[in-house]
């Protein structure tokens, strides 16, 4: 298979160790690639559901598969997120092309980008946690349900239904909380004096120009591999919002990865 060769990648909300999460059509498209940089954009392993007892091959091939590309020159940035927030104790670590980081800021060429998970401006997370988690659950239920919805949709011949998209999308308060998030974060961008800003966390994947009074920024949001299966790209310059069911990858068989990922994630959750 040709691999697209690019300057920057930006994935997030991954969420590794859950059942909502689409690991197979994510490896398929880190097969399909090339970059020189690699930006995990928060939420990659989910800590917060994990469960020992539900940790496909699949997953851990995620995993194996960007230690690969890190160990071949890839520079690999770990932004942590809330998901995976016991992993900040660890924040600054570095092992060869892997770094572990909470925020992250690059210039390309000469402009300041400005790389961040988004929870720090959550305030369902700041202040009740215990109902975010409780959340991330039913979160989760709601995947599996909309799954067996679109398997009876398929068998007859209809597409395929998102019942969390139409329930934020008919939820005055989530459509208000995602543009408050979107005003907070480009605000404090241009304040700053930044010219991107890249999120993730909401799960929407998004690029949209933002202006107000003191100056302009771009606004950019990974989206998620949970529901959308998207991913930011960056070459020649240029920003591209990329959708995993626009590419037409074919699937590629990858041999079972053997890092003891449940132990690791076990003991630094200790």
């Amino acid at each position: 298979m040709s691999k697209r060769e690019l300057d920057l990648v930006v994935l997030s909300d991954i969420h590794l160790g859950t059942y909502g999460c689409h690991a197979k059509e994510l490896l398929n498209y880190l097969e399909s690639i090339k970059p020189k940089t690699l930006i995990l954009n928060g939420d990659i392993i989910d800590i917060w559901q994990f469960r020992k007892q539900y940790f496909p091959k699949s997953h851990l091939n995620v995993i194996k598969k960007i230690i690969d590309l890190s160990a071949n020159g890839t520079e690999v940035y770990y932004i942590t997120g809330n998901h995976d927030e016991l992993l900040r104790k660890f924040s600054d670590f570095t092992m060869g092309n892997l770094k572990l980081v909470d925020k992250l800021v690059l210039n390309l060429n000469g402009k300041k980008a400005w790389f961040f998970h988004g929870d720090v401006f959550d305030v369902s997370i700041q202040n009740a946690k215990f109902l975010a988690k409780l959340g991330g659950y039913g979160y989760d239920l709601l995947i599996l349900l909309n799954r067996l919805l679109n398997y009876i949709l398929k068998m007859m011949g209809r597409e395929k239904y998102s019942l969390s998209k139409k329930i934020k999308n008919s939820v005055k308060k989530a459509i208000k909380y995602i543009n408050d998030f979107e005003k907070v974060t480009t605000e404090l961008a241009i304040d700053k004096g930044f010219s991107y800003v890249v999120c993730g966390h909401i799960h929407q994947p998004r690029i949209k120009r933002k202006v107000n009074e003191k100056g302009t920024c771009l606004y950019l949001n990974s989206g998620d591999w949970v529901e959308n299966l998207t991913a930011l790209e960056y070459n020649h310059n240029r920003w591209h919002l990329v959708y995993y069911q626009n590419l037409n990858l074919e699937s590629v068989e990858v041999k079972d990865a053997k890092i003891d990922v449940l132990a690791a994630i076990t003991f630094t959750s200790k």
